[in-house]
């Protein structure tokens, strides 16, 4: 199953697939869930609550419950062992970009991501030097979760728009 990040959502839907050029896109979306193909995080749908949206939050507030994956036992095992591996004195990472990461979505979304083995779908790239944002992609990599950018996903799964 895809996980997809905030960005994801966010992004469509404030420039490529906004609903006034396709509302085919928030159709298909919703169709895949259904199939099991894609889902994400409750944190993920706070964020793109939090940013009032207008089309985008009224589309999350409609989507169903099981599209929000819950966290389970192996989740919070995975959390664990995320954190230490953002926690590790050896990693580069500013203190602030280590409580930064632990307490947004993307922490969140790539430990369901572990525990349910499940892909990340994110428009974030590797920056492995990086030390004020600790990236998905760098987090998924440590923890051997696979990610994706939301276009090759797209075509995987065979998004066609009509409109």
């Amino acid at each position: 199953m895809y996980l997809l990040d905030s960005n994801v959502f966010i992004e469509a839907s404030r420039t490529y697939y906004s609903p006034a050029i396709s509302l085919d896109f928030w159709d298909w979306l919703a169709t895949k869930h259904a199939e099991g193909s894609v889902a994400s995080i409750p944190q993920v749908k706070q964020e793109i609550l939090d940013g009032n949206s207008g089309h985008l939050t009224t589309w999350v507030g409609q989507l169903p419950k099981s599209f929000w994956l819950q966290p389970d036992q192996q989740t919070v095992t995975s959390m664990e062992k995320l954190s230490k591996w953002t926690m590790d004195p050896a990693r580069q990472y500013f203190p602030a970009a280590r409580s930064d990461f632990l307490s947004k979505a993307d922490y969140f979304l790539v430990a369901a991501a572990d525990a349910g083995g499940h892909i990340v779908v994110t428009r974030e790239q590797p920056a492995p030097d990086a030390k004020k944002r600790i990236l998905i992609p760098d987090a998924c990599l440590a923890m051997g979760v696979r990610f994706s950018d939301p276009f090759s996903v797209y075509e995987y799964l065979d998004l066609t728009l009509k409109t």
